[in-house]
């Protein structure tokens, strides 16, 4: 993998991570729309058209979309249109983005490209769970008034991030219950070594001091909410609509912090690493099919 030409266009600090990962491995790395990132010199600085030209690989990132028609650039000074003269720009490149469906609906020319998605890579899946896990973590120590060890803490959610999170929890001391919906789940959770809790009883099994939420849909609404002690904080993970109704934490005045992508703000090195690596290896692998 070496002396291969990548743009880098759009994202986070894990983007801008990446570019500086794949230039130190003696490739070309070409960063657009990353105006805001401190870059070194040995990473090129280009626009859209000469990232294109220059490049054969181009990476996306984690989503490639926001907003439903944007591409996802948080370090760009500017919004950049994902339409038809978007991805005119990049056809006959083999692209690398996450999310792949919501970026193959802003244009038809899409359908042109080899588009590899990294984020469905169980290598990205599980590495991303570790990064976020960790970032958690991180959260709930600078935002609970207490220590972290000894409190009493629910995991709702058992998927990748809730069986990480739970380890760790009860790695520094924490009193770990966690919620599932499944019986299998639920049998698993109580064999690992933690309170067992069915998904529609989270508020009868106890008090918490803070809960993790990881479940990708509103399930802590107003009703939840109020039967919640009042000094309970919650620390949302799941993707967007979340699983907090907002609103109703306000009113019922539980603090509640969504924090959504923190592999991007809490270790961007190590997340972009774990992207190259997927993305070295997809080539590698596409280069044996050829063969």
């Amino acid at each position: 993998m070496r002396e291969k030409s990548f743009g880098i266009i759009g994202g986070d600090m894990r983007q801008a991570a990446l570019a500086e990962s794949i230039s130190g491995d003696g490739n070309i790395a070409y960063a657009c729309f990353l105006e805001k990132a401190p870059l070194s010199d040995r990473v090129k600085k280009a626009g859209l058209e000469e990232t294109a030209l220059r490049c054969g690989y181009i990476v996306l990132p984690l989503p490639a979309v926001a907003g439903g028609k944007y591409l996802k650039a948080d370090l760009s000074y500017g919004k950049i249109l994902l339409d038809d003269g978007f991805a005119e720009k990049l056809q006959g490149k083999k692209i690398f983005c996450g999310m792949a469906e919501k970026l193959k609906a802003t244009s038809r020319l899409w359908e042109n490209n080899e588009i590899y998605d990294y984020s469905e890579s169980e290598e990205f899946k599980i590495g991303n769970a570790l990064l976020t896990a960790e970032g958690a973590l991180g959260t709930a120590m600078r935002e609970f008034g207490g220590t972290v060890h000894g409190s009493r803490c629910l995991v709702a959610g058992f998927g990748r991030i809730g069986k990480t999170l739970a380890y760790m929890l009860r790695g520094i001391g924490a009193d770990v219950a966690v919620s599932a919906r499944k019986r299998t789940d639920l049998s698993w959770i109580k064999t690992y070594g933690y309170r067992p809790v069915p998904a529609g009883s989270m508020c009868a099994a106890g008090r918490y001091d803070i809960i993790f939420n990881t479940v990708p849909e509103v399930i802590f609404d107003k009703g939840t909410l109020g039967a919640l002690d009042k000094n309970t904080l919650i620390i949302d993970l799941a993707s967007p609509p979340g699983g907090v109704d907002m609103e109703a934490a306000r009113e019922c005045k539980i603090k509640t912090v969504a924090a959504l992508s923190l592999p991007g703000k809490t270790a961007p090195e190590a997340a972009g690493e774990i992207i190259k690596n997927i993305i070295y290896n997809i080539i590698n692998e596409t280069s044996v099919r050829g063969k």
